[in-house]
């Protein structure tokens, strides 16, 4: 089978499902699994998987051994287990990847042939739940992003003077989604008994987990019927369509009149936004919702904050109050300590005695996307004194590394001023003002 170049065709598809999903809200899609299985919509699911990279799952295989054999005979074979009922997802590796209060956070990594066969899935299906779900919802999807959440909540306290906030937070929700209603959230659209029976197996998968004795097998989620796991293709549509129950929950059980409360929602994270006096009651409403939706309320970092004397962090963002050159105060967004601590934990890493060996504009190369990426999502509200951080941080990291690297003692600041670091390696510069602040679309 030769590769096309197919998004074309497969945008024509997905804008077709959406407009009948759109047109007829209560329609099931009966005839999907041939969609799944088109030649262009696996090439694209391909395509796409190799752009978003990643590790080689539990068979080792990675891309480059693919394409070095053939991509088009690799498809071939899959399009045909997929067309004759034989495809069977292989187990999930599991690796541990460092949470921001010191934990670890499981992440299950299919291989990239269950990945390709996901993302093929996901570009048929998106479009049609896209169409379902709620404005509240700004993960995952396209179009919307993390700063459009933080600005609809900005939104809400200013304009709205939905003051009180329910910082809330859910222990582990996407390995503790309850398979039974999950399913029948996508049975509510989906009648396609070929696509539904293989979004079960993805979800029962066993995982394997390689120790120092040997590997290690669990079956967890089938045993308990529940999760969907973080590493997963499918796995934020699934989360997304779950949590879609709760912001329903709240609006048409009539929440959001009752206690003037506005759901703001990105993957597992939520903040409802309550006028004053309403939010011992959001905050009881919310836990309960989430007991009858088999989801688990983490009480240590769930809170109510109350505006301007107290502030909360969302999507990396500390919404409180500020003070502006006169004196006066404004609610507004800044990046957040624990977010600002995290990328100088990553500079750090990224400019210790580990890459000695590399050249200095390699390791530029480096450095570079990481503090533009930052610079690009952290550009709203009071930014520069987070940005002088960063930069003075950089700055001295990358000097400390050039001295260690030829073996030299001291902090190199006469040996490698700042026109060396600019111009002569390319170091992205951090703003240092207002006016030098990179303009950055949600």
């Amino acid at each position: 089978m030769s590769l096309p170049t197919p998004v074309s065709s497969v945008e024509k598809l997905q804008a077709a499902l959406q407009a009948k999903a759109k047109a007829a809200p209560g329609y099931r899609f009966y005839t999907l699994w041939d969609k799944v299985c088109r030649p262009d919509v696996l090439a694209e699911a391909y395509r796409r998987c190799r752009a978003n990279g990643g590790a080689p799952g539990v068979d080792g295989q990675t891309f480059e051994q693919i394409e070095s054999a053939g991509v088009g005979p690799w498809l071939a074979a899959l399009r045909e287990e997929l067309r004759r009922a034989e495809y069977r997802p292989q187990p999930l590796l599991r690796v541990w990847i460092p949470k921001g209060n010191g934990g670890q956070r499981p992440l299950g990594i299919p291989s990239i042939r269950d990945r390709v066969a996901q993302m093929a899935v996901l570009l048929v299906i998106g479009p049609i739940f896209e169409a379902d779900l709620c404005e509240e919802q700004y993960g995952f999807r396209p179009g919307l992003g993390a700063k459009m959440a933080v600005r609809r909540v900005y939104f809400n306290v200013t304009e709205r003077g939905l003051c009180e906030v329910v910082d809330a937070d859910l222990s582990d929700y996407f390995n503790t989604i309850p398979h039974g209603p999950l399913m029948r959230c996508l049975s509510r659209r989906i009648a396609d008994g070929s696509v539904l029976s293989v979004v079960k197996r993805w979800l029962q998968a066993p995982v394997v987990e390689r120790r120092e004795r040997g590997e290690q097998r669990t079956t967890a989620a089938a045993d308990t019927n529940r999760g969907t796991p973080q590493g997963g293709v499918v796995s934020p549509l699934l989360a997304n369509l779950y949590f879609r129950r709760f912001v329903l929950a709240w609006k048409q059980f009539g929440h959001e009149q009752r206690l003037q409360a506005r759901v703001v929602n990105y993957a597992d994270d939520l903040v409802i936004c309550c006028r004053p006096g309403f939010g011992p009651a959001a905050l009881a409403t919310f836990r309960g919702l989430m007991t009858r939706l088999g989801l688990t309320v983490n009480e240590r970092k769930t809170r109510l904050a109350r505006l301007p004397e107290e502030s909360f962090d969302f999507l990396g963002y500390t919404v409180g109050r500020y003070y502006g050159k006169d004196g006066r105060p404004y609610i507004g967004t800044r990046p957040s300590k624990k977010a600002v601590c995290k990328l100088l934990a990553r500079l750090h890493e990224e400019t210790s005695r580990r890459w000695n060996w590399q050249e200095p504009a390699e390791r530029v190369e480096v450095l570079n996307p990481i503090l533009r990426g930052w610079c690009g999502y952290f550009n709203q509200g009071p930014v520069v004194r987070a940005y002088r951080v960063v930069r003075r941080y950089v700055e001295r990291r990358l000097r400390r590394w050039l001295m260690r690297r030829e073996q030299r003692g001291g902090t190199g600041y006469k040996r490698y001023p700042d026109r060396y670091l600019y111009e002569d390696l390319g170091l992205f510069p951090v703003p240092d003002r207002r006016a030098a602040r990179p303009n950055a679309k949600a």
